[in-house]
């Protein structure tokens, strides 16, 4: 098997990892992307060993194609993770072929470079009340996408298969975002994709909390004014809340599990 020596994580917030807290890394983030990268290193030690995380929370498609493809593609890269393209679904209005004909040009600059490129599915949310409005429109682009990847030679990450995260104990308080658990879930999802057999434990999930009625429908309301109100005012403002934040890793360097 031919090691990852150069790995560049791009997308928005599902790569730089929201939900995933850690006060003393860069952007007080850490990810499933950070874990993968710890694990290659720890498996495959050399000084040669560098990752990258340009993603950064909010960015669009062509945000990501614009300001993150062609940085990762100068850096040579061996490995690229990308995910992009759910926060344009989320709009009220998106051109789902146009915007995978941007795609598929910004994969083809990445396998160019030489680069083994992972792309991701979106999520199946079917199971959110919220979300599941879009479900039509993540399974069409999940189906350009698959054929996009099959054009350029990527590799799909088929998020939209993993049943486990019709758990929302992998989801945090946002419902948004994976929580930390989910995040190692999809570390270890991306590791069996590279052919790694490194894994990382799996914390134990609390129990389940018997709610009653009213008290779901306390804990909907809190989460309406603390996360959808703000998140719905941005984008009416047009403003993301990575506007002011830079990329958590912009050079390479040789990770290491946090003590």
């Amino acid at each position: 098997m031919e090691f990852t020596e150069r790995y560049v994580a791009l997308g928005d917030s599902f790569t730089e990892g929201l939900g995933d807290t850690d006060p003393q890394l860069p952007n007080q983030v850490r990810g499933w992307a950070d874990r993968t990268a710890e694990q290659l290193a720890a498996a495959h030690p050399r000084e040669s060993f560098g990752y990258a995380n340009l993603a950064i929370r909010g960015k669009k498609m062509k945000q990501i194609l614009t300001e993150q493809v062609d940085t990762a593609a100068a850096m040579k890269p061996t490995l690229v993770t990308i995910y992009a393209g759910i926060n344009d679904i989320l709009r009220p209005r998106v051109d789902i072929d146009a915007m995978l004909d941007g795609y598929s040009a910004g994969i083809a600059k990445l396998t160019a470079a030489g680069a083994r490129v992972l792309v991701f599915t979106g999520f199946d949310a079917s199971t959110s009340k919220v979300f599941a409005g879009i479900r039509g429109r993540t399974a069409v682009y999940n189906e350009l996408l698959r054929e996009v990847a099959e054009v350029r030679g990527a590799e799909i990450v088929d998020y939209w298969r993993f049943r486990e995260y019709n758990d929302w104990r992998l989801w945090g308080v946002d419902r948004m975002h994976m929580s930390t658990p989910g995040h190692i879930n999809m570390a270890n999802r991306v590791l069996e994709k590279l052919g790694e057999t490194a894994r990382i434990p799996l914390p134990e999930l609390p129990a389940i909390p018997v709610r009653t009625t009213a008290e779901t429908l306390k804990d909907n309301a809190a989460w309406t004014r603390e996360y959808v109100g703000p998140w719905i005012g941005r984008r009416l403002r047009g403003v993301s809340s990575g506007d002011n934040l830079e990329a958590r890793w912009p050079e390479l360097h040789t990770p290491v599990v946090p003590g």
